[in-house]
């Protein structure tokens, strides 16, 4: 989870979040989450593979606005075939849900770039799986 004061600059006229900057803020929840696993994008790079997204979903339930508080917390909800990380997005003083979504990865060779059809030995390994 990383925690974080909307900045003015992150914000349209109206002081509201601009639509786009939800995904700045899924990643930066998605890296603090990799870390914990003891995957960085680093030691992504290092094992041969990169994580290319190739699909992302922000689902807008209230607005969030310029000097706020939110939490973002990033999770793994699948990992066989693909990596899909779901993220909640709340107020950091009253728990309100602000914004959902999720992340779908591949795991791609390095420096080939070719889409691997099962998630690589290493991300079951980081994960505790086997």
């Amino acid at each position: 989870m990383i925690a974080l004061r909307i900045p003015f600059n992150d914000c349209d006229p109206l002081g509201v979040v601009w639509h786009g900057n939800y995904a700045r803020y899924f990643e930066v929840a998605r890296a603090e989450l990799m870390e914990t696993i003891d995957y960085s994008y680093q030691q992504m790079l290092d094992s041969g593979y990169a994580w290319p997204v190739i699909d992302l979903h922000v689902r807008y339930v209230k607005a969030i606005r310029c000097g706020q508080r939110i939490c973002v917390r990033a999770s793994i909800s699948e990992w066989e075939y693909r990596l899909k990380v779901v993220y909640e997005v709340t107020d950091a003083d009253s728990g309100e849900r602000l914004s959902k979504g999720h992340t779908i990865q591949v795991a791609v060779t390095m420096p080939e770039f070719e889409m691997q059809l099962n998630s690589p030995d290493i991300l079951v390994q980081k994960l505790g799986i086997r």
